[in-house]
């Protein structure tokens, strides 16, 4: 059994209470209980991504089920967590691995020049709520 299938059984042997007990970072920039966290936060796994068979960052989000994801053509996508989907969805914080992938060209993130390799993440995490925010952490 790979490391990724012991940690799924793992996860799925666990009760509500040790669940929550899972530590989230995006909420306070620092590693705390989900239980804990001041935040509606929803947490896809790395071994969610893997098995829902995306191929992106955005198809991966769409896991999230409090994100709206469009993909406009073969390249281009819109993502929103508030209101309408448009090109300039600028109403989010999106950060990989503390780090922010804003583009202030046009206030938005530019969704097909973030190269990041699925099998690398370890978690996405999505904060909803004012001044929310999501990462992606990596390993």
């Amino acid at each position: 059994m790979t490391n990724e299938a012991a940690a799924t059984t793992g996860l799925k042997k666990l009760s509500i209470e040790q669940l929550m007990d899972l530590e989230v970072t995006s909420v306070s920039k620092s590693p705390e209980k989900l239980s804990e966290a001041a935040s509606a936060i929803q947490v896809v796994t790395g071994d969610e991504v893997r098995r829902s068979g995306a191929t992106s960052l955005p198809e991966a989000l769409r896991l999230a089920s409090n994100l709206d994801v469009a993909q406009k053509n073969s390249h281009e996508w819109g993502i929103s967590a508030r209101g309408f989907n448009t090109d300039l969805a600028n109403k989010l914080l999106v950060l990989i691995d503390g780090r922010t992938i804003y583009t202030p060209l046009y206030s938005g993130v530019f969704w097909d020049a973030q190269d990041c390799l699925l099998e690398d993440l370890d978690r996405i995490e999505v904060i909803s709520g004012p001044a929310a925010r999501f990462g992606a952490p990596m390993r």
